[in-house]
């Protein structure tokens, strides 16, 4: 947005309207409206911006025209003593249609006496409720969800053993979570013809959009876990998925669990040397690939990868549905050989679901630490109900809405939107190519997504492509945002695509948490780039420098502790101790030791919360978390003039998507031009590491600043780049 001073709303005239791009007789009609609403609503900004919002602005106007009402309306508001101003405002009637407003409106007497008035009203104390009685809560949720017990949980919640400080959830249950994903549930209106998942090969855009229902889905699932079994794998095996996210990802994916095995979830980006670091921690017996990813036109390599990764027994995907061309391994299998392999039991589409104790492992995920070794995070069969009610507190998603996120299962969100989607009665949405241009934005309006998840480099990619221009996304409810720090503007342009009728939701948490700490609400007022709630049954301390928590409400920043009583975190690390890792030096609050995340928060006036990075040396790229030790022994040996070098993520003072700097100290030589180490260092980067982080600039210093006890201080960095005109990021 605009820095200087800008026009109040009344200021406005036609020649303002012409330069954000309307012509002189669209400026005057629109000044006409403009002035009758300005004239109707008084001397209330936040009415006089959403009458505009929703009566006024239309997708197809200039973006420049949406920036100028939005800063003209709330010209003289005061961020300092009330924070950032609402964008998007819930309506007491489709606030008592979501999933949390009806459960409110159900039990909120009960569980709040009299001081209950209905959702909007009365969200903050419920609210807080939710965090008190997280058991409570969550036996309600499961039961608005598609899950089925073989053997029910002895309680909700057992805090009795103190050597688990998040206490045991649903103990004795016994399940198969990927069965509760594909079975009817009636009472949520899920049934064996309801729409599982809907996808599009790159290519097809004039084609009608593929499907497949509830029923058909379960039936090649099926067939998937019992050519597993006939391959060889056994219960517990543990078995890698290393692809783009497709139909037959999903499916893959919910074999392997439902088959009572473990998905190693390996990101199609990784270069050989990390799919065999992931190979190795979990102790894969096989892994299920694709030949190429194809993406933007091309086709990528992914197989050989595979292979020079030593991976074991691969089962290979064509990625353009024709037959395997590649030469395989000896031991390798194509994907049609694997699946005929399956006609061996007689019934290859029925298969009988392998019911494990709730805590068994169901997929290994992996979080990059702040030393080379990523993090192997295991999720049980309880951990992915986390992605389930958090989706159906936060993105109310309810039977028959479509979920799209574009992200793979090498990622928490992966899994995330399976479960999201398939154990609230919705379907996924997956498209094959690269989610980045007119092609991807034709598939949205074809596939009628209710609500889409995105990270902010996604989101501005949109912008720039022109993405969503003369495509109907109408049937979008909300967006969802994660990963990274959004820009405000780049929010403001993907809420005007949908005519400002759904929010878009800030969404915050992590692979060790199963969902999200804080988020936005249906049932809140929402700010650009903003949070406006921690999520339900959820209770955070924001600490200061001392590690005591700020009082709450009052604005503040400080770095986050999470109370340990917390519905899908992760309790065990099969390469660390856990302990260690997240609770070993942190402050008690309530009685219990917090657990350590590792964000920084600014608690805001108004009540919302912004994102301010990581309190440690890990950084968010392109929606990742990534290592910035790693990153600095990947560009140490970059180039020969190389002694040293700091990976320092930078973000803009106008918000969004933190930048990656390279600073680095050099021996003594000629002198050498900074686009020349740049080249080197991403290079080094996209070959060892991931194509995925962008080297935005490279600094050189004579010495990096350190502590006494030689530890280097990336933060004394950060803050020397972030007042250099040259490396702030322009967004």
């Amino acid at each position: 947005m605009e820095e200087e001073r800008q026009k109040n709303i009344r200021e406005i005239g036609l020649l303002d309207l012409q330069k954000t791009g309307l012509s002189a007789t669209e400026s005057q009609a629109f000044l006409d409206e403009l002035q009758r609403v300005v004239s109707e609503v008084g001397n209330s900004q936040t009415e006089t911006w959403e009458k505009i919002a929703t009566t006024l602005l239309r997708p197809q106007h200039p973006h420049p025209l949406h920036q100028l009402m939005y800063n003209a309306a709330y010209s003289s508001w005061d961020v300092q003593k009330a924070g950032p101003p609402p964008v998007w405002f819930p309506k007491l009637e489709e606030a008592n249609k979501t999933n949390i407003g009806r459960f409110m409106n159900a039990k909120g007497r009960t569980y709040l006496g009299s001081s209950y008035e209905n959702p909007i009203a009365s969200y903050s104390d419920f609210h807080k409720w939710s965090a008190a009685n997280p058991d409570v809560y969550l036996e309600h949720v499961l039961g608005e969800m598609s899950v089925y017990f073989h053997q029910p949980p002895k309680c909700i919640l057992d805090t009795r053993d103190e050597i688990m400080p998040g206490g045991i959830w649903l103990p004795g249950s016994v399940l198969n979570i990927a069965e509760c994903a594909l079975l009817p549930h009636p009472r949520i209106g899920k049934t064996d013809d309801s729409v599982a998942i809907i996808w599009r090969d790159e290519g097809s855009d004039d084609l009608p959009v593929k499907s497949l229902t509830v029923g058909e889905l379960r039936a090649k699932v099926n067939r998937v876990a019992n050519a597993l079994v006939v391959s060889g794998f056994t219960t517990g095996d543990a078995i890698g998925i290393d692809m783009p996210m497709t139909v037959y990802a999903v499916i893959s994916y919910l074999a392997v669990i439902l088959a009572g095995m473990v998905v190693v979830s390996i990101a199609d980006s990784f270069v050989a040397s990390e799919i065999a670091t992931r190979c190795r921690l979990s102790k894969a017996k096989g892994i299920i690939t694709q030949d190429y990813i194809i993406r933007g036109g091309k086709r990528l390599p992914l197989y050989s990868r595979v292979v020079d990764a030593k991976a074991p027994k691969a089962i290979v995907i064509p990625a353009d549905e024709e037959s395997v061309t590649l030469e395989l391994r000896n031991g390798d299998i194509s994907w049609d050989s694997f699946l005929k392999s399956a006609d061996a039991v007689g019934k290859p589409e029925t298969f009988e679901p392998v019911v494990l104790p709730g805590e068994s492992h169901a997929n290994i995920l992996f979080s990059s630490g702040t030393t080379g070794e990523p993090k192997a995070i295991p999720w049980s069969h309880i951990t992915p109900l986390r992605c389930g009610i958090d989706s159906w507190a936060h993105h109310d998603i309810r039977s028959g809405d479509v979920i799209a996120w574009p992200t793979n299962l090498g990622w928490m969100m992966g899994p995330f939107v399976v479960f999201a989607a398939l154990l609230n009665g919705g379907a996924i949405a997956v498209y094959n190519g690269s989610p980045l241009g007119r092609s991807y934005g034709k598939f949205v309006q074809d596939a009628k997504v209710t609500m889409h998840g995105t990270v902010p480099s996604l989101a501005k990619a949109w912008r720039n492509t022109s993405c969503a221009r003369g495509y109907d996304w109408s049937s979008i409810r909300c967006f969802s945002s994660t990963g990274e720090a959004s820009s405000a503007d780049d929010s403001l342009w993907l809420m005007s695509t949908i005519g400002y009728k759904g929010p878009l939701l800030e969404y915050c948490g992590g692979t060790e948490l199963a969902g999200g700490y804080i988020t936005g609400s249906f049932l809140q007022s929402q700010a650009l780039a903003a949070f406006s709630t921690f999520s339900m049954m959820t209770q955070v301390a924001i600490l200061d420098d001392s590690g005591n928590p700020y009082p709450e409400e009052q604005p503040c920043v400080g770095e986050i502790g999470i109370y340990p009583i917390f519905f899908g975190a992760s309790d065990h690390l099969l390469n660390a101790d856990h302990h260690k890792v997240y609770f070993q030096g942190m402050p008690t609050y309530k009685g219990k030791r917090l657990r350590r995340h590792g964000d920084v928060l600014e608690r805001m006036p108004g009540g919302y919360y912004k994102a301010q990075g990581r309190s440690d040396d890990t950084m968010n790229l392109s929606g990742i978390k990534a290592s910035a030790v790693e990153i600095e022994r990947v560009c140490n040996t970059a180039h020969e003039r190389v002694l040293e070098t700091a990976a320092i993520a930078i973000t803009s003072p106008g918000g969004g998507p933190e930048q990656l700097v390279i600073m680095v100290v050099l021996s003594d030589g000629p002198e050498i031009s900074l686009e020349i180490l740049k080249k080197a260092f991403t290079t080094a980067i996209a070959t060892k590491l991931t194509p995925l982080f962008k080297v935005s600039a490279v600094e050189t210093a004579k010495v990096f600043p350190r502590t006494a006890s030689n530890k280097l201080l990336r933060r004394v960095l950060r803050n020397q780049l972030m007042q250099k005109d040259k490396v702030q990021t322009k967004l």
